[in-house]
């Protein structure tokens, strides 16, 4: 089995079982995300401990991608402050854009790096990514309601 294969047997198992699908009653901060070019709908509801996440679910309906790809980050992100899940987001954005680099993606990334086979297929990187630009908006408009950032979106669209 080479790692191409690996990879797509994780997001096959993360669409078809995912993890941390649901709700959380009550949450901390929450936001929905929309990918009008796929169909993906996704919310996501967060508590947060301080700056740290202590549980994270999602919810909707989209694509094996974006199922995938929401189930991975939940899993990556819990008990992860803002500026580790920041560093992370960024490498997720690297390995889903990077053009032409064959590459092995970090090893940080751990089994988010089962994402980096999606940017062979540049319509489907909204798809991988709606989940992350929806918790930056989740955690966006939880600085706000507590003043410490601008008000931001807590819907977001792919559009």
């Amino acid at each position: 089995m080479d790692l191409k294969d690996l990879y797509r047997d994780v997001i096959l198992d993360h669409n078809k079982r995912p993890r941390n699908f649901g709700q959380l009653d009550p949450c901390d901060t929450s936001a929905d995300g929309n990918n009008p070019l796929c169909g993906d709908r996704l919310a996501l509801t967060l508590r947060l401990e301080g700056d740290r996440v202590s549980d994270i679910k999602f919810d909707g309906k989209g694509c094996a991608i974006s199922t995938a790809s929401a189930s991975l980050m939940t899993e990556a992100i819990k008990g992860k402050d803002g500026t580790a899940i920041k560093h992370l987001s960024e490498l997720v954005h690297q390995a889903l854009t990077a053009h032409g680099d064959d590459s092995a993606p970090p090893v940080e990334l751990g089994k988010l790096a089962a994402l980096a086979g999606v940017r062979e297929y540049p319509a489907r990187v909204k798809c991988a990514s709606l989940c992350w630009h929806t918790l930056d908006a989740a955690l966006k408009h939880r600085a706000s309601a507590l003043g410490e950032a601008p008000i931001g979106p807590a819907t977001i669209s792919t559009e």
